[in-house]
């Protein structure tokens, strides 16, 4: 899976009624992602945690614990390409996530659930790049 169809893939799962917590949304990424292959959702983990780990910065995180600032970074990822890129070019947007406790807790779990459906197995995830808050040392450095 390359970055456009990660991107697609969330625009089609994203529900129509209001999903404030991306629940909806994880539920529809699983369920497609269980119909295809394992490679589809090993893409799909790469895809989640480049785009969590390019979030993964002192201008977006600093005073916030690394759990809540995990669950928020989600929450961009989860509202779409459009909001995630803005939010790329201004990290001003990032600011209504923190202070309205918007969080997409479930978005991370979507790629080991799809992948225990498919194989009945769980999964010893391990991704290019880590989505764990702080883990993106560049991101960190002073300037």
């Amino acid at each position: 899976m390359n970055e456009n169809a990660f991107w697609q893939l969330i625009d089609d799962c994203t529900s129509s009624t209001p999903d404030p917590d991306a629940e909806q949304l994880a539920a529809a990424l699983t369920s497609r992602l269980s119909a295809g292959p394992p490679a589809t959702v090993i893409g799909f983990a790469e895809e989640l945690s480049s785009a969590l780990y390019r979030l993964d910065r002192k201008e977006y995180g600093h005073d916030l614990s690394s759990d809540s600032f995990l669950y928020t970074r989600a929450a961009v990822v989860a509202a779409g390409r459009e909001a995630y890129e803005a939010l790329i070019r201004d990290p001003q947007l990032f600011t209504p996530y923190v202070r309205d406790l918007i969080w997409a807790e479930s978005l991370l779990y979507v790629p080991d659930e799809a992948y225990r459906r498919i194989t009945g197995e769980e999964w010893d995830r391990n991704t290019r790049y880590s989505y764990e808050s702080y883990s993106n040392t560049a991101g960190w450095a002073d300037a």
